[in-house]
């Protein structure tokens, strides 16, 4: 099996100490890497710092943070800051992020723009390999600045958050790695590609390109409770423009126009209904540790270098973080 990543962020509620024997034991266990995004809960940055301080050799990722809520010049001192806590142990994920987080959360323009993002990575590289930046483009400006800490000795790995054909090509062309979602293994290759594609842009292969995805996994004995559970939040993404854009091209395409349907029709219960048996099980795993190992195994055949677990339960609470638990200690 490939090596595993994990997500950590359903722990980040535990007590500070909880949450580091959590991460100590993920590292103990043997993953590669663990893992933390950003939206409305705990931030990146500080999860990562505590995982990172408090483990070896376990490689800490942002998976993701959004581009448009800290200016690269920040991200860039980041990613340095944070490759001296954990030398050679960290990837910076970075990702466009929707109108409501940038628009309404954060007060910031939004615009869905791949420019945005090349810009970033760019400027994000040349600020945390201490070059002096002075940078003039359609998003940023910065005029004559340097780092004054002592820069990484390798670059820090910068990842992208990719869906579409287009956010596939950039990553293949000017990212280490990318970071997928909700995708099922059968549609894997077809991802592989339009990396390639971007990797051809740049006169580069994909050799030691990181192909991760996050893949929500529940080892349980109440299968039923766990399949509503992720019924629930596939149709949350369901109901966002981008991912039912994504979810018909995996295949899903019925399926995701009677979630819709439901949804604008006011019938909550009803649209997570919608959620049929084949939705459920091309998006998550759920089941005993022996089918959830192989499922996950049918992911890597696929061709990820890093399927990435993302324990998840139903309930709340401490019997589901006992639930979340079983599903870390299953793996690798």
């Amino acid at each position: 099996m490939a090596r595993l990543g994990v997500v950590l962020a359903p722990f980040a509620a535990l007590t500070a100490a909880e949450f580091v024997a959590v991460a100590r034991e993920t590292e103990a266990r043997g993953y590669h890497a663990a893992w933390t995004g950003e939206a409305s809960g705990y931030d990146a940055i500080t999860l990562m710092t505590t995982i990172a301080t408090h483990t070896q050799r376990l490689h800490v990722g942002s998976a993701v943070v959004p581009v448009q809520t800290r200016t690269p010049v920040v991200l860039g001192q980041t990613a340095a800051t944070l490759d001296h806590l954990a030398p050679g142990r960290v990837v910076l994920g970075i990702g466009l992020s929707s109108k409501v987080i940038v628009g309404d959360w954060h007060g910031l323009p939004f615009a869905p723009s791949l420019q945005q993002i090349r810009e970033a990575v760019q400027i994000i590289r040349m600020v945390a390999s201490g070059e002096r930046v002075s940078f003039e483009g359609k998003f940023y400006r910065v005029k004559n600045f340097r780092l004054t800490a002592p820069p990484p000795a390798k670059p820090v790995r910068v990842v992208l958050a990719a869906l579409g054909p287009e956010m596939l090509e950039l990553a293949g062309e000017i990212a280490d790695g990318v970071v997928l979602n909700w995708i099922p293994p059968e549609t894997v290759p077809a991802s592989i590609e339009h990396l390639e594609i971007g990797a051809r842009k740049a006169g580069r292969a994909l050799a030691g390109f990181e192909i991760a995805s996050f893949i929500r996994t529940c080892v349980t004995d109440d299968q039923a409770a766990a399949r509503e559970a992720l019924a629930r939040e596939i149709t949350g993404y369901a109901t966002v423009d981008a991912y039912a854009s994504f979810f018909r091209d995996a295949g899903f395409g019925e399926e995701v126009d009677r979630v819709n349907a439901a949804w604008r029709a006011g019938d909550r219960s009803g649209a997570v209904k919608q959620v049929s048996p084949r939705f459920l099980d091309g998006l998550g795993v759920v089941g005993s540790e022996a089918f959830c190992r192989e499922r996950i195994a049918e992911f890597t055949r696929a061709g990820l270098t890093q399927p990435v677990i993302v324990p998840f339960a139903p309930g709340a609470g401490g019997d589901a973080r006992a639930a979340q638990l079983r599903t870390l200690r299953a793996f690798p």
